[in-house]
This record gives structure tokens, C-alpha cells and sequence, in this order.
């Protein structure tokens, strides 16, 4: 099928186009392609069956122009002369024989070419697959996910259990398969896409223009296409250009329009990636397709891109927490992560905007099909981590965006305090920690923390004492042996380290300089 060509962007290293333009359809293809979309919208039982029926006089036919092959297509009735609009048009002429030239050879400079269009992403050239560098024998289902723990049960009452629980199974896998996905996806879902398009447009030739991004096609385990954008600083000699920061989106994010902008501004390398089933990647975004997807990112960043894992950091907002923390928890030598706005579990906020008598409807369905276990995979993982906190959040909250101790970012910090420094969390360091957490300002904040007379000085040197006489992985148990009031200090120290506040809402960008190093010993 003859991919739609968009808009064409300019490059500056480019001598095809000397400005931008959007392409412009001639009348013919222009009111065509009007019915197409709305073909494309309608449902097939009403519409598109006796379309396609026509499709047995209306067989796909060649045309040759200059050693050119244009492929008409014939799904519908109006793709004829959509395929002739667009094979008397020059612009788009020029545009196919780029694009064949580049599928025959993949070249750097066929694909610099290619870069100055925007066209149908399905369309775009494969540029790298995980068959490149894993075994064509995958385990089944793609990369290894954390599974909740089995109940036990005997062998009669497991299967009468499975028999009185079937109606739940069955009604959990509909409802996760339905609106219960793009309820946690809605970027996923066709219309919201067709309404941000422009946006989307804009933010690519943005990043095409301005950045120099390079736009790339990676095929995932699961034979989902991830569209991706990279932008190169090595060559700059900043300080912060030798290191990549993978961007991990939000449910409704595109890395067109979304956090890449952040460490971009700050002199990084950077690496966005959209979900599968957002914009130019295909598939539906669930947890494994999700953790194949963001697999096949790290690979691309390895072995195509030429960083070392620990040139890497993983910057993740919001619902980009789950793939995130899976990366860290898979690729341990994995630089740092941040976590902006994310959250520990997705079953609470799940419970939260579903009735109380659906309880263990949702917990079933969560578990079994949409297990974000964030706090689960990270604590696996032993390198820096830092955690960003809106202070008005108004979507990780299990209450109100008021309520500040009802953030679930408070739950991933408490979590990872606590596994890694159990003999310092204990039940006093939890309680001094949730008081810093309550604080509803800096001022606050600072006097919980100056309350306790917290001596920073003093809490650095017991920890890099405890490392060098030990050099051990977490769980550590440096503070067995201390004064509660020591153990109190260290509680404080650490949850100012590991976590960092912003007064802000869920949505609003994270300015450059709020995007920080995560601090280590």
C-alpha cells in the first residue's frame, strides 16, 4: 500500500530541500484521501464488507515511471484514484523513489534522505531487530517478567478453586482487553492520536530540525515495530554528551511532545521511544509487550548506538516507571535511573478510581494482566536511583492532590529505604521519614529535618565506613549497632538523597534544572 506522506521537514546538512513544507495533495488524491479516513473510522460490519467486496474487480496494479514502481492499492474502492492523484504528482514521486532507493540499500546516506519526510511510519525500513544480537529461540512470550507469587493449595481444592473463580478469569481478561487497556494507555487509542497529530508533527520536525534526530525502527521479540528518536551529543564535547538518557514515556506521552525535552536541555545524548499502539509503533501496550519493547531500546543503545551500560541512564515520568525499573532490574550495570512522578504499584490507583464492590474483581485483573510492580523491580536493582516527587500531584494520589501523604511516590521511597537499609528503617526510622514526607514546604520540610538535628557530615561518614570495610550489595545493615537517635539521622539523610521534591502537578514538564544526577557514595 502506498504510504501517506505527510509533511517534509529540512535539514540543515540536507541539500534535497532548502526550507520546510507540508506536502500538498492535488484535488483528486486530496478528496480521496478525505474518504478513506473516514472509511478507516467506520465499522467494517456496516461499511467496510461491501467496500472490500469490490475489491475482487479492483486488483492492485504497477505503473512504471523512470524505473520506479508504484504499488496502487485496492482496499477500497476510492484507493484508485488516490494512487493516481499521487503518481501525477512530482513531490510525491520524489518522495517513493527515496524511500524504495533507501529499502533497497540502507545506507546512512539513503536514510539521511529519508529523514526529510514524514510519512506513514509502517512504511519506514526496519532499522535494527533483537535477532541481531539474541538467539532466534526466545523464551516463549518474550523477556522475563516478575510474576506474583502462586497461592498454595492442594491439588482438589486448586482445581475447585480455578472452576469457582472462571466467571472472574473471563471477566478480568475482557475487561483488561477492552477499555481496562486504554484506560491505563490512552495514547494508545486511535482518536486521541488523530486529534494530536499536529502536535506530533510539529514536535518530530522539531526534534529533525533543531536536534538533528535520528528516527529509527527497531523490531522487538514480539514482532512489534518501536518507533524511536535519538539524538547524538557525543560529537558537541559537552560534559553531559558521552551520556544517554533512555526516556521512558507517560500513559498519554509521545516522545515528539514529551519528557525527552528535559535531558535534551541539558547537554545529554538522548533516546525517546514510543509505547507500542503510540504513533509510529505498532502493538498494544501491555507489561510484556511493554518490557519487549523497552529490551530491544537498550540493545539498539548498545550494540547500533555504541554506548556502554554504564553510559546509560534510564529517565522515566509517570507510567514510565514500569519499564524503567524493569531495564534497571535486567541490565544491572545500568548507570542511574530517575523516576519522575511515578509510583510503586499499580493496583492502589487502580482500586481508586473503580467502585469498592468491584475490589477483588480489580486486584484479579491488575495481577493477572496489568501488574505494574514498580517498587518490586526496583529494589532488585543496586545502582543510584532518584525519585521526583510532585508536590501537587493530582494522579498518583489515592485521594486528592492535596492530601501530599497519599502519593504513591511515597510508598517507592519507603519501599527502597527500606530494603536497602532495613536495620536503619525500622518502625522509629519509617515514622521520621513519613513526618519529612508530610511536610507541605520547604520551610516544613527543612525544620523536620533541622528538628532532628540531622548532621550530614557525620551520616556520609558512617555509610562510606560501612562500604569500605564491606564493599557488599544491599541489603545493608549498617545502623544495627546504633543509637536510635543515629538511626533517626541516617533515616532523614537518606530520604533527602534518594528523594527530591518539585512543586508542581503531575503534567508539567520537569525543567532542566530539576533533572539532577541521583546521588551516590
Amino acid at each position: 500500500m502506498l504510504p501517506a506522506m505527510l509533511t517534509l521537514a529540512h535539514l540543515a546538512s540536507s541539500s534535497i530541500l532548502s526550507q520546510p513544507w507540508n506536502y500538498q495533495p492535488r484535488s483528486l488524491e486530496k478528496h480521496t484521501d478525505s474518504i478513506l479516513g473516514w472509511v478507516s473510522f467506520c465499522p467494517q460490519s456496516i461499511l467496510n464488507t461491501p467496500l472490500r467486496f469490490l475489491q475482487l474487480f479492483f486488483f492492485s496494479f504497477v505503473v512504471s515511471h523512470r524505473d520506479l514502481s508504484l504499488f496502487v492499492p485496492s482496499l477500497t474502492l476510492p484507493a484508485f484514484p488516490q494512487g493516481w492523484g499521487r503518481w501525477r504528482n512530482t513531490d510525491y514521486v520524489h518522495f517513493i523513489s527515496v524511500l524504495e532507493e533507501t529499502k533497497k540499500n540502507h545506507t546512512p546516506e539513503n536514510k539521511k534522505k529519508l529523514r526529510c519526510f514524514d510519512f506513514d511510519f509502517s512504511h519506514w525500513p526496519a532499522d535494527f531487530s533483537w535477532t541481531e544480537v539474541s538467539s532466534p529461540k526466545h523464551p516463549k512470550g518474550g523477556v522475563s517478567l516478575l510474576k506474583p507469587e502462586p497461592r498454595l493449595r492442594g491439588t482438589a481444592d486448586s482445581f475447585l478453586h480455578s472452576v469457582r473463580t472462571l466467571p472472574c478469569h473471563v471477566i478480568g481478561f475482557l475487561i483488561a482487553h477492552s477499555f481496562g487497556r486504554r484506560m491505563l494507555y490512552p495514547g494508545s487509542v486511535g482518536l486521541l492520536q488523530k486529534a494530536m497529530r499536529p502536535m506530533l508533527q510539529g514536535g518530530l520536525a522539531k526534534l529533525i530540525e533543531e536536534y538533528d534526530g535520528e528516527r529509527n525502527k527497531l523490531v522487538a521479540c514480539d514482532g512489534n515495530e518501536i518507533d524511536t528518536m535519538f539524538v547524538d551529543r557525543r560529537k558537541d564535547g559537552g560534559p553531559n554528551g558521552r551520556t544517554l538518557v533512555i526516556c521512558c514515556e507517560g500513559n498519554a506521552g509521545f516522545y515528539e511532545v514529551g519528557c525527552m525535552n528535559t535531558p535534551l536541555e541539558g547537554g545529554y545524548s538522548v533516546l525517546g521511544w514510543n509505547h507500542p499502539g503510540f504513533a509510529g509503533s505498532t502493538g498494544v501496550p501491555f507489561p510484556q509487550n511493554e518490557a519487549n519493547a523497552m529490551d530491544v531500546v537498550v540493545q539498539f543503545a548498545v550494540h547500533k548506538l555504541g554506548f556502554q551500560l554504564s553510559d546509560i541512564v534510564i529517565y522515566a515520568w509517570s507510567i514510565g516507571g514500569f519499564t524503567a525499573s524493569w531495564a534497571v532490574m535486567s541490565y544491572p550495570e545500568i548507570q542511574s535511573v530517575v523516576l519522575d512522578a511515578s509510583f510503586d504499584d499499580l493496583l492502589p490507583l487502580a482500586l481508586k478510581v473503580m467502585p469498592e464492590s468491584w475490589r477483588p474483581l480489580v486486584q484479579h485483573t491488575v495481577r493477572q494482566y496489568m501488574n505494574l510492580n514498580n517498587a518490586e523491580q526496583l529494589v532488585k536493582y543496586q545502582g543510584p536511583v532518584l525519585l521526583v516527587r510532585r508536590t501537587r500531584d493530582e494522579i498518583i494520589t489515592t485521594t486528592h492532590a492535596d492530601d501530599i501523604m497519599s502519593n504513591r511516590g511515597n510508598n517507592l521511597l519507603l519501599r527502597l529505604l527500606q530494603f536497602r537499609y532495613p536495620k536503619i528503617m525500622t518502625d522509629e526510622g519509617v515514622r521520621v521519614v513519613r513526618q519529612w514526607l508530610a511536610a507541605s514546604s520547604p520551610i516544613e520540610e527543612a525544620s523536620v529535618y533541622s528538628g532532628y538535628e540531622v548532621d550530614d557530615d557525620w551520616c556520609l561518614s558512617v555509610l562510606k565506613s560501612y562500604q569500605t570495610d564491606r564493599d557488599v550489595s544491599f541489603p545493608w545493615s549498617v545502623g544495627e549497632d546504633m543509637t536510635l537517635e543515629g538511626r533517626r539521622q541516617l533515616a532523614l539523610f537518606l530520604a533527602r538523597k534518594y528523594m527530591r521534591n518539585f512543586e508542581s502537578t503531575h503534567c508539567t514538564p520537569l525543567p532542566a534544572a530539576e533533572f539532577h544526577s541521583p546521588w551516590r557514595l
